[in-house]
């Protein structure tokens, strides 16, 4: 049964200090990947934020929530990337409740 698809959400905060070209570009490229790998249900940018703590000397991030469904196997995957890409300071992947 590999063709078994879930409902996922993700949010990823930027370092404001990548540009706004840059934040872009790594949004797009986020949706890029899980569009190849899944469906990108809704995208919802909440824009620069305050963090609640300050991480690598940053206090302020941008905060984007992606809603996707694709299989299982794939959040391991994107979380990987989350963790090499440089601009991402935190990043989380949760399963919707059916």
């Amino acid at each position: 049964m590999p063709d078994i698809k879930h409902s996922y959400e993700t949010v990823f905060i930027l370092s404001t200090k990548v540009g706004d070209e840059g934040i872009a570009a790594l949004i797009e490229k986020f949706k890029d990947l899980i569009a190849a790998n899944g469906t990108v249900d809704a995208v919802d940018e909440w824009g620069k934020r305050r963090l609640a703590y300050e991480i690598n000397k940053e206090t302020e991030g941008y905060y984007t929530l992606i809603s996707f469904t694709s299989a299982p196997s794939f959040t391991a995957e994107l979380d990987r990337i989350y963790k090499i890409t440089d601009g991402v300071l935190r990043s989380l992947i949760v399963k919707k409740e059916a």
